[in-house]
């Protein structure tokens, strides 16, 4: 089942009156349960194609559907609602609130979305339990480690049972340990929960535990391997 279409998407930046596309054409589509990463040198347009399908920024051109939703056609407040309800996202620096605790920062969207504390409660404890830090529920991000950070940023992506999680190069600054404990993690949840991972990468691990590879160059698709 498809959840994210793509047509003709353009993202062009005009600053010095020669247009750049960042993103030049770009068809794709994807389908629920993916584990992809979209690859490509600096400046290929990875992580501009992962913020515009996060609502994150706008395209210059083309069309996004997302579960059958026209992104194009979405207000500011009415896109902020729909990523609230339907995108998860974990990010390279982690991202957490440094006031709250792992078990709050993992609430904190489900608190946005109007759930029940005892709701929040539950599913943010079942979420620690499966990244693999129970007893981390009470420290602060500045109490745990970088793996550990992420793995609660991994938490707050799927807290709100979003229909596909977007991870922009969430191993950059783990170790090697980490980081492969991390992807075995995500590849747990693919496979037992069939949820959707789209990853912007320039990391072999990552590379080498997807099932689909995109490869971007200078803003337009070179390849596109099922592996």
């Amino acid at each position: 089942m498809s959840i994210i279409t793509i047509k003709n998407l353009t993202k062009v930046y005009d600053e010095t009156s020669v247009p750049v596309y960042a993103l030049n054409g770009i068809d794709l589509t994807f389908e629920e349960g993916e584990f992809t990463a979209i690859v490509g040198p600096s400046g290929s347009g990875k992580t501009t194609l992962l913020n515009i399908l996060g609502g994150l920024d706008v395209p210059s051109g083309g069309a996004i559907d997302i579960a059958g939703t026209n992104m194009g056609t979405l207000s500011s407040r009415d896109l902020t609602r729909f990523r609230l309800h339907n995108i998860g996202f974990v990010f390279q620096s982690y991202n957490l609130i440094p006031v709250l605790s792992a078990q709050e920062n993992i609430e904190f969207i489900m608190q946005l979305q109007g759930k029940p504390r005892a709701q929040r409660s539950a599913r943010a404890q079942e979420l620690l339990a499966q990244v693999g830090i129970p007893d981390r529920a009470a420290s602060r991000p500045g109490q745990l480690s970088g793996g550990q950070q992420q793995r609660v940023a991994v938490a707050r992506a799927l807290a709100s049972r979003p229909r596909f999680v977007l991870a922009d190069e969430p191993t950059a600054n783990l170790d090697s340990k980490s980081a492969e404990n991390l992807l075995d993690i995500m590849g747990k949840l693919n496979k037992d929960e069939n949820v959707t991972f789209i990853f912007s990468t320039h990391d072999a691990r990552v590379m080498h535990k997807a099932r689909r590879i995109i490869t971007l160059e200078d803003g337009k698709v070179l390849k596109d391997q099922t592996v």
